[in-house]
């Protein structure tokens, strides 16, 4: 097992995810920028948050075009592990990747704040490890965080297991008012058909460490782990 934290310019959670796959969690990782070709032998691609290229046009819109993701893609295709966090999870709806795309928040503002999300169910790759109904607190860190998706792509997403995580509240309800961003659904995290590529706007490295008071989201690396 070796991972992969693609680089972009305007990435600013590169060294978060660093930090908790080979310090906290360790694993072999490795850094591929964003022009690279090779991924270098990893197994495991992650792309993190941030503003890649700056979020002009659309986040992740630019980023999508990178000589790195042509091999992301076909590391994808071919049944390759692949997570997108905030910015990673917007490139990966605008690769194609995932279903659907990351709008405005209803506020039209940033929002930054711990938030909580509950795991649909913990047979994915990212959740084996996560406590049935526990409601995870997790920061987000976000202005285009709205999930979006057809009624129809949502009706065979909800019907096939892949939706990953929905905001919640602190007793895991969920609720209009659990939703910081106007998320359809209460969406917060998403799987590809071949169950994958996972996408997710909240950032579980940022609740990881024990220095933090804040260890949610290292469940969900230990479910990468053990998959």
């Amino acid at each position: 097992m070796k991972f992969g934290v693609v680089v972009f310019p305007g990435s600013n959670c590169d060294e978060d995810m660093v930090y908790v796959l080979r310090d906290i969690m360790k694993q072999e990782t490795v850094k591929l920028w964003h022009k690279d070709t090779d991924l270098q032998g990893c197994t495991h691609i992650v792309l993190p948050g941030g503003f890649s290229y700056g979020d002009y046009l659309r986040s992740g819109a630019i980023a999508r075009f990178s000589p790195i993701m042509t091999k992301v893609i076909e590391h994808a295709n071919k049944g390759g592990f692949v997570f997108g966090v905030c910015n990673g999870f917007q490139i990966l709806c605008e690769s194609g990747l995932l279903p659907g795309a990351l709008l405005h928040n209803d506020s039209r503002k940033f929002t930054c704040k711990n938030v909580f999300i509950k795991a649909e169910h913990t047979n994915s790759k990212v959740t084996t490890k996560v406590p049935a109904g526990k409601a995870l607190e997790v920061p987000i860190a976000h202005g285009e965080g709205k999930y979006f998706a057809d009624a129809e792509t949502l009706k065979k997403m909800n019907a096939n297991g892949h939706i990953i995580f929905r905001y919640c509240d602190a007793n895991g309800n969920i609720s209009a008012e659990s939703n910081p961003n106007g998320t359809t659904e209460n969406i917060a995290g998403v799987c590809n058909e071949g169950r994958n590529v996972f996408g997710m706007m909240p950032h579980p490295e940022r609740a990881a460490d024990s220095v933090l008071h804040n260890t949610d989201g290292r469940w969900l690396f230990e479910s990468i782990i053990a998959n």
